[in-house]
């Protein structure tokens, strides 16, 4: 319902390696936690935003998008609906191409306000569901 025909495929086999997810901490009981390994796991480069600036499965974090001294792909989203959409405004900020809300987490504005901007967008779907279900390739090889 929250992505277009095809929008999930490209954003995760066309849009970029630099996933950085917003909510991610050391804490190993959080969803982000996993779902970060997933996207490892299937050759994306995760990048830890948090308050706490953690490092994470090796990466090193930041505490806001804003910080991140490197281009970034896509923003994943795992903070409440309440907050999304501010997060989805400083995904466009710093130039990313493709916003991903994860299960739960839906604000129709700022879904429309973030393609109106340009970016790919996802809302209420989770990337570690999404990639077994596509398939994904990376390569030529199943991810």
């Amino acid at each position: 319902m929250y992505a277009e025909s095809g929008i999930i495929r490209k954003i995760i086999e066309e849009t970029g390696d630099t996933w950085a997810v917003v909510g991610l901490s050391a804490n190993q009981q959080r969803a982000a936690y996993g779902v970060a390994r997933v996207l490892q796991r299937h050759g994306k480069r995760i990048v830890p935003v948090h308050p706490r600036a953690e490092t994470v499965h090796g990466e090193r974090g930041y505490a806001s998008l804003a910080e991140i001294p490197f281009p970034v792909d896509v923003v994943d989203v795992f903070v409440n609906s309440g907050r999304a959409g501010t997060v989805a405004d400083e995904a466009a900020a710093i130039g990313a191409r493709a916003v991903w809300f994860q299960l739960g987490v839906i604000d129709e504005a700022a879904y429309e306000r973030t393609r109106a901007a340009g970016l790919l967008m996802v809302m209420d779907r989770c990337p570690a569901i999404e990639i077994p279900r596509l398939g994904a390739r990376r390569g030529g090889a199943l991810l």
